[in-house]
């Protein structure tokens, strides 16, 4: 502990100061550890702050992606409604022009995109429907199949090449 005679002279020399009037002296070694523990918090706090800044960067990086995901989609529904048929190119040249502005329309896009790419958009009269493979074949006359023909000319010839021919046919159809 502090003595009388030091403690006399701290309260004489801190007299005419008022405010250090309650002074208290602490220990070096607890005065150390305080700052110590000071010292650790501050790294705490820094290293926190860091990390918030970290996360606040991908969260923004996150909802960009997210805003360009759901343009995308929503390009994707408004060119299939609007009938074109390269979907893939047109979704890739609307989001190149809808990628320069703020906030752009994407009707505005797609008209536009349907007056100068016309080949990208089905006609008035074309429907868009997938041509069938080369393995399935169309119908010919009426309701009458390719296969149904063959079963029908093997069933009346009674050849046994024709009867060959409607089940190769058959084989490739069923």
């Amino acid at each position: 502990m502090i003595s009388s005679e030091a403690q006399d002279i701290v309260s004489a020399d801190t007299a005419g100061h008022g405010d250090d009037d309650n002074l208290k002296f602490v220990p070096v070694s607890e005065s150390i550890r305080y700052r110590k523990r000071a010292q650790s918090a501050e790294k705490k706090i820094e290293s926190l702050a860091e990390q918030l800044a970290e996360a606040k960067a991908e969260v923004e990086k996150t909802a960009e992606q997210l805003k360009s995901i759901q343009v995308e989609q929503k390009l994707v529904r408004e060119l299939a409604a609007a009938g074109a048929v390269d979907l893939e190119t047109a979704v890739l040249i609307a989001r190149a022009r809808v990628e320069g502005e703020a906030e752009a329309d994407i009707d505005n896009v797609i008209r536009q995109l349907k007056k100068e790419k016309q080949y990208l958009f089905a006609g008035v009269g074309r429907a868009v429907t997938a041509t069938k493979t080369a393995g399935a074949k169309e119908r010919t006359e009426g309701s009458h199949t390719v296969l149904e023909r063959a079963a029908k000319k093997a069933a009346t010839t009674g050849s046994r090449t024709d009867l060959q021919e409607y089940l190769k046919m058959r084989r490739n159809f069923i």
